[in-house]
């Protein structure tokens, strides 16, 4: 996966959706040994070289996406954005609509010589 950083930095490396994978299965395995209940997030983030806070996010959308919490899956929240997405284009088309509707009425209102 990634190398081993020491500055503790963030880097500008994109995973890909096999390595999160690789990395959540790894921390899921590392969760069911006895004795491992504290910091599993980060011992492997630091093997594989990855952020804390990324795994932990990566873990914690898995748990979503597999049904064990609560929240907004994956393609939930891609649908979701697209939907907000669509909205805002519609709002921005319907305002450019009325602008026009009232400038043709203002014309239609002017009296012609």
């Amino acid at each position: 996966m990634g190398t081993a950083r020491s500055s503790g930095a963030p880097t500008n490396r994109r995973y890909s959706p096999e390595e999160k994978a690789q990395a959540v299965r790894l921390v899921r395995q590392l969760r069911k040994e006895p004795g491992t209940n504290h910091g599993p997030i980060q011992r492997i983030a630091d093997q594989i070289g990855c952020g804390v806070e990324s795994l932990r996010t990566w873990v914690k959308q898995a748990d979503i996406d597999d049904g064990v919490e609560p929240g907004a899956t994956t393609v939930e929240a891609r649908r979701i954005r697209e939907l907000e997405q669509e909205n805002r284009e519609l709002r921005r088309a319907n305002e450019i609509l009325k602008r026009a509707s009232a400038f043709f009425a203002a014309e239609l209102d002017r009296p012609h010589r």
